[in-house]
């Protein structure tokens, strides 16, 4: 990018924080996004504040080395330093706001533009903005009315507020990226969004952590037998992933396979482990993994870090993502990284990630039947696996970090060329 100064962006990730733990209540693909993406816009020597709301009064409010150079993460006390939904962290949004402007000031920075992530950091960035003067680009990850559209699978429907609050960022932010381009047809279908302000670009994904580890050495390293088969899953717990339905689909696999079934094991990384802890969903699902038969066949692992999961990834021989609703899905970007087929709903993301057929399979939304099915073809045909791993990394490569990299760089040359007429 060609500039008289180094380019300074205000990074909003305002309800959760990039280097959080994966897999808990709300960290998944939005804090590997906004990580990656500092990251490597750091590298280029572009200066990089990732501002988060501080929820631990224990951890320091600057972190200057986690990122790499050039770029920091932020904590901003705005509220009580605890964790909150993301509801409750609404009320605080005019103090966060008014703690970064004064968090700028006292280090006498200026940034160039705002890059601002879900509805809560749009509702902040419009207000730097005005204060600032400079350009927002705004990235959603997911929608509000996209998840109210599979309200009835799950039960769990968004508050109007958000609603309200995406209709109006679609028009204040002078840029909007969309992961996909069904991402881009939503934009424009549900919220009247213009499409000349819409750049669609995708998220992804660290070749140089994520390639493909021996199986043999892989399953060494997380205790897996070599000769088992073994299924992952990886994601939040929550009724959007559908879970359920893959353990439905074990429990098909167990009856139809009974001679089979004590070398195939599913791994579920996710959530929290602790008993008191434990959200409604997870209950659920421990309920139903007994209710089906499944206690030493299904296990669930609590989070793990990024740094161990290209190994599970590798352990795998299919990761099974059966979402009701994937704005873009990184998980499966990072399984194919490693080489790992991906069984997956044909929504969103998904059904632009994964080749039908050639990287994996795609299945049909909360029905157990064809995902045992599709397992169950993976799992007996060696070749089949040996295709569709070599396949999987190859098309996942495409994505690396750098390329992405490469076209928010033009997003934001583009952005500051608008402002300055």
């Amino acid at each position: 990018m060609k500039s008289r100064k180094p380019l300074r962006v205000a990074m909003l990730s305002v309800h959760t924080c990039p280097l959080a733990t994966l897999g808990g209540k709300k960290t998944g693909g939005m804090n590997v996004y906004v990580r990656e993406l500092s990251t490597e816009l750091g590298r280029r020597g572009i200066f990089v504040d990732v501002f988060t709301r501080s929820q631990d009064p224990c951890v320091p409010h600057i972190n200057e080395t986690d990122l790499g150079d050039c770029a920091r993460v932020v904590h901003i006390p705005a509220g009580p330093e605890s964790p909150l939904s993301t509801v409750d962290n609404y009320p605080h949004l005019p103090e966060f706001s008014n703690n970064v402007r004064a968090f700028a000031a006292h280090e006498g920075l200026e940034y160039d533009l705002i890059h601002s992530h879900y509805w809560l950091s749009g509702v902040v960035a419009k207000t730097l903005k005005q204060a600032w003067g400079i350009p927002f680009i705004q990235m959603f990850h997911t929608l509000g009315h996209m998840k109210n559209r599979i309200a009835g699978i799950d039960g769990a429907v968004e508050e109007d507020l958000r609603i309200q609050i995406e209709y109006q960022l679609m028009h204040q932010a002078d840029w909007l990226v969309a992961a996909t381009p069904a991402e881009r047809i939503q934009l424009m279908w549900l919220y009247n969004a213009e499409s000349r302000k819409i750049q669609t670009i995708s998220p992804g994904v660290d070749v140089k952590q994520f390639y493909p580890i021996p199986r043999s050495k892989a399953r060494q390293v997380i205790g897996i037998p070599e000769e088992d088969h073994f299924l992952l899953f990886v994601g939040r717990i929550e009724p959007l992933k559908g879970i359920d339905t893959l353990l439905q689909a074990i429990a098909l696999l167990k009856a139809r396979l009974p001679e089979g079934l004590p070398k195939l094991s599913l791994s579920i990384i996710g959530g929290l482990e602790d008993e008191e802890d434990q959200s409604d969903e997870m209950k659920r699902l421990r309920t139903l993994r007994e209710e089906l038969g499944l206690g030493e066949l299904v296990t669930f692992l609590g989070a793990k870090s990024q740094e161990t999961l290209q190994y599970y990834y590798s352990a795998a021989e299919a990761v099974v993502m059966p979402s009701h609703y994937e704005s873009f899905g990184m998980v499966a970007l990072e399984a194919m990284a490693c080489g790992t087929p991906v069984i997956a709903s044909e929504v969103g993301g998904l059904a632009y990630l994964v080749q039908d057929g050639v990287t994996g399979f795609h299945v049909p939304t909360n029905d157990p039947m064809p995902l045992a099915d599709k397992i169950d073809l993976l799992l007996t045909s060696n070749v089949l696996q040996h295709e569709m791993s070599h396949a999987a990394h190859d098309w996942a490569r495409q994505y690396s970090w750098q390329r992405i990299a490469d076209r928010i760089e033009d997003l934001y040359t583009e952005a500051l060329d608008t402002q300055n007429g």
